[in-house]
């Protein structure tokens, strides 16, 4: 089998991903990075990616706040969908505490995601029940940097993979894990591959996925949010704390700023719903994502959009075209809900710095 680093076998397509979204009002130095590491097979498939945060486009690594840190992948993963981030294969993500109790990882698509409970964790009651229900939703849990502590086990029971760091245990250590986890269905995944003779000692450990440089470096992707009008998201953090929520008064809200509509189309087409149903107004798709993941949408949202900078130019110019297209209408004989998203969205090529074709081809918009 040849294990050559893959841009040389071709296991790997290394393209640079990166995906220029002009975040208006942003500094090159304000931009949000966010890389991707391709986890391979033993043929040297590639079978998911690791999404990883980064700080600048410099960065190797991230040191700082992980909640911080979780929070932008995962609103970066919303935004561009995973068909764009990772191909549809597996999505590997760094999970904190406060991402996994408070059910903010569920803004992702069960069946595609794996999430990676970090070796910093504390293995509460708490903590191990919202597992076990993520788990029974269909997330796949991988532990992270997995050290063989007795606390761990009913997380172990449950896992789906259990990665381990070459340079961080020891031959015997790695022995003493698969005797401990033979009997389980669970797939052990070397990280910190480097080199050929890395490779073949986790193979022969009995190994079955690898991660690492011996592969592939971390591929950056700049990220740069759509501008959000900021008044809104304050408005919207007291509207969502309503049960029901006041659709009608939400659509009102989200209509007034691209960057929660953009996010609202983008989940309606994502896996998470596997529906191509088209989508002609913004009440429909609040009605069709739903209250619970409408709610988490929006506090992910605003936790990332207010460490940014602030709107320019470019937000205000998509209020006037959509208040434009809504009037009008009413002269055209089309519909008004559906003519003010059409103007809104006119102007999100120019916010993400790509073509026309592409944004429609990422949203559930009537082929018309």
């Amino acid at each position: 089998m040849d294990f050559r680093p893959p841009e040389e076998a071709g296991a790997f397509e290394h393209e640079s991903m990166e995906v220029a979204v002009a975040s208006a009002g942003e500094s090159v130095a304000g931009l949000r990075y966010v890389a991707r590491q391709p986890i391979l097979d033993l043929r040297g498939q590639v079978h998911g990616y690791e999404l990883l945060f980064r700080a600048g486009s410099a960065s190797e690594s991230f040191s700082g706040d992980g909640d911080a840190a979780t929070r932008t992948v995962l609103d970066s993963s919303v935004i561009f969908g995973l068909e764009r981030l990772t191909g549809g294969l597996p999505m590997f993500v760094n999970c904190t505490e406060e991402a996994l109790l408070t059910g903010m990882v569920k803004v992702l698509p069960a069946a595609h995601t794996v999430l990676e409970l970090l070796e910093t964790l504390e293995p509460t009651e708490e903590l191990i029940a919202a597992c076990r229900e993520l788990k029974r939703q269909g997330y796949r849990l991988a532990l992270d940097d997995f050290e063989n502590k007795s606390s761990w086990q009913p997380l172990v029971e449950i896992a789906d993979y259990i990665k381990v760091d070459m340079s961080l245990t020891t031959p015997k250590q790695r022995a003493d894990l698969k005797r401990r986890v033979g009997h389980l269905p669970i797939q052990l995944l070397m990280e910190r591959v480097e080199t050929p003779e890395d490779l073949a000692a986790a193979r022969s450990e009995g190994f079955t996925l690898f991660q690492g440089y011996y592969f592939c470096r971390p591929v950056l992707m700049e990220n740069r949010a759509i501008p959000a009008n900021r008044l809104v998201y304050l408005e919207m953090l007291k509207a969502v704390l309503n049960v029901p929520l006041d659709i009608k008064y939400i659509s009102g809200l989200v209509k007034r700023d691209p960057s929660l509509t953009y996010r609202l189309l983008r989940m309606v087409n994502s896996p998470l719903y596997a529906t191509r149903k088209e989508i002609t107004s913004i009440q429909s798709a609040l009605v069709l994502v739903g209250d619970e993941m409408f709610r988490r949408m929006v506090m992910l949202a605003t936790a990332c959009e207010f460490k940014g900078n602030h709107p320019t130019e470019l937000l205000r110019m998509a209020f006037v075209r959509g208040r434009f297209c809504e009037l009008a209408a009413k002269i055209t004989k089309q519909d008004e809900t559906e003519q003010y998203l059409l103007g809104m969205l006119s102007l999100v090529p120019a916010m993400l710095g790509v073509p026309m074709v592409s944004v429609v081809k990422a949203l559930p918009l009537r082929q018309e």
